[in-house]
């Protein structure tokens, strides 16, 4: 339908026949590695797997690809998506064979060979300088070893690189995975149609890095609530004298904009009333309580939120019917400034027991409401940090865009 958004009416699983053939599974193992090589997170290959037993299931031969840090082009051992291999042949309960590369005759041998009810996962894209320059070549390449295209990788969809969108171009059909349908439901609702009261959540270090977002939310959301670092800007744009705080000064006028756009009555604002902080963001520094009325000490920064604004976001949280929450309200990996955050984090898992839809955007976020002890009550927590960030501000992500459409020609 005209005006409809762009992610509306892609093709997915069901969309595809799977039987005999070769099927192309972007994936986002992209996990972190313990000192002596292990997978130190799981979360995102455990989300992979439904998606890759429904190939299974349907009699295809998935071919999995990812990257995995940061090798720059160049193959770097520490860098190998063995330990993943590994954690997903647990999990999968079948044989996982591991490409000693993802482009080459050898390579492609192996995905022609690859037997029924296995999987070949190939080894890191990045190895590749043609993976982040979506080089066409690069991606042709890819292309060779299958016949069907899946994007379960909705943490690198933002990326219009070789096995996100390249690839995507050139099999068709190209569909969304279970992993990348369900996240674009989710994250898709809080942009139309939300139950409502919404409550929107913002925190992490910077400004600059969530204006698009919360310009884009300031006409859907009935409630903003601002903490982690990013609250400091808010504070010295309202005149507060916040310490050694960190404070983006680039970013004081379209703070003061967003305090303004709040004050017309578009939306609830909610800035911190009182502030935990340290005279390091370290453990052991010595803290203090601060408020509005009471300045932070000279060389102290703010590194949390204090009582009186936990109370003012938990009973906010707890009014809501659909909450997104995307950044820590402060310094929650330091025990003395973790409190904000996983009172936070419970108040979103007691609204959401009681029935609230609450989206967790990725990132630090994931890692805030484990360490809490909550991540399971969630409604669905994303895989993707940055992608779900540029998905709510209301961006064209190139991996989602590059999908067919049913009804289409391809």
């Amino acid at each position: 339908m005209a005006g409809a958004p762009y992610f509306q009416g892609i093709m997915t699983l069901k969309d595809a026949d799977f039987a005999g053939k070769r099927a192309f599974i972007r994936v986002d193992f992209n996990v972190p590695l313990t000192k002596d090589g292990r997978v130190g997170d799981d979360f995102r290959i455990r989300s992979s797997v439904p998606t890759i037993q429904y190939v299974l299931g349907k009699g295809g031969r998935p071919i999995l690809a990812s990257h995995l840090g940061r090798p720059k082009g160049k193959r770097a051992p520490e860098f190998s998506l063995e330990p993943a291999r590994g954690v997903l042949e647990d999990l999968l309960k079948a044989k996982v064979h591991l490409a000693p590369d993802c482009v080459g005759d050898n390579v492609r041998k192996m995905a022609q060979a690859l037997p029924a009810g296995e999987v070949l996962l190939l080894e890191n894209l990045r190895f590749h300088a043609g993976e982040e320059a979506n080089d066409p070549a690069f991606a042709r390449e890819l292309a060779s070893l299958a016949d069907v295209y899946v994007n379960d990788a909705f943490g690198t969809a933002h990326r219009a690189h070789a096995s996100t969108e390249g690839v995507a171009r050139l099999v068709r059909p190209a569909v969304a995975g279970l992993l990348m349908e369900k996240e674009i439901e989710f994250l898709g609702k809080l942009l139309a149609g939300p139950d409502r009261p919404m409550v929107a959540i913002l925190g992490g270090a910077k400004v600059s890095d969530k204006i698009g977002v919360i310009k884009n939310l300031m006409g859907k959301v009935d409630g903003l609530l601002v903490g982690g670092g990013m609250a400091n800007t808010f504070l010295k744009a309202e005149g507060l004298d916040v310490g050694a705080s960190l404070v983006e000064p680039a970013s004081l006028a379209v703070a003061a904009e967003i305090i303004g756009m709040a004050a017309s009555g578009r939306v609830e604002l909610v800035l911190p009333v009182d502030f935990v902080a340290g005279s390091k963001i370290a453990a052991g520094a010595d803290t203090v309580l601060a408020d509005r009325t009471s300045p932070v000490p000279h060389g102290f920064a703010i590194a949390d939120i204090g009582p009186k604004t936990i109370l003012k976001f938990c009973e906010k949280i707890s009014t809501a019917r659909t909450i997104f929450w995307n950044g820590p309200v402060g310094v929650f990996e330091v025990e003395d400034f973790a409190r904000g955050t996983l009172e936070v984090a419970g108040a979103v898992a007691a609204a959401s027991v009681r029935g609230a839809v609450s989206v967790i955007g990725g990132g630090d976020t994931v890692s805030a409401v484990a360490k809490a002890g909550v991540k399971d009550k969630m409604t669905h927590v994303s895989t993707g940090g940055g992608a779900s960030l540029e998905f709510v501000e209301g961006k064209e992500l190139p991996g989602i865009l590059a999908l067919s459409k049913k009804g289409g020609c391809s």
